[in-house]
């Protein structure tokens, strides 16, 4: 994803450093073990958990890499966690975009109900990129039309998600 859409991007980025830090995310997450959005809603302490075993699990890279690159991957890890750069707001929307789009390629019935209002909680992620706005939006429309034809009120879900949840 980072790679069709950098060129598209309002700001220029420097296109290995987002491709380091998404892979370092996945690897640390590989390593740690990752927890959905799902659990987290349910129970907001695996938050904490998750982020001491990532936490170990990226100190140990570092640890096992200190002759190369261990520092530059531990620094670039902590880039996208911040999400204070630009590169590590790009590397965090298309995280979270990736995980929708492939929530959209699901059956529909492994869909739990909260699921459909996380279909429409996206924008903080995206707003500072219009062409990542645009992209949320494709991937919003693909999930409103898949739950459509499952005859999903999606004007609920919509508005349950604007009375109810930060957006």
């Amino acid at each position: 994803m980072a790679v069709l859409i950098e060129p598209l991007l309002k700001q220029k980025v420097d296109c290995a450093r987002l491709l380091k830090m998404i892979i370092l995310h996945d690897l640390v997450e590989a390593e740690a073990g990752d927890v959905s959005a799902l659990d987290v809603l349910r129970d907001p302490s695996l938050r904490l958990q998750k982020q001491e075993r990532e936490k170990k699990a990226i100190e140990n890279l570092r640890e096992r890499l200190l002759d190369t690159n261990g520092q530059e991957i531990y620094d670039l890890f902590y880039e996208f966690e911040a999400k204070a750069t630009y590169e590590s707001k790009v590397a965090n929307a298309l995280d979270k975009l990736e995980v929708q789009l492939q929530h959209n390629h699901a059956d529909l019935s492994t869909w739990e109900e909260i699921e459909y209002e996380m279909s429409f909680m996206m924008d903080k992620y995206v707003v500072f990129d219009e062409t990542l706005v645009a992209l949320k939006r494709q991937i919003e429309h693909e999930a409103e039309e898949k739950m459509r034809l499952a005859g999903v009120d999606v004007d609920m879900v919509k508005r349950r998600v604007q009375g109810g949840h930060e957006k």
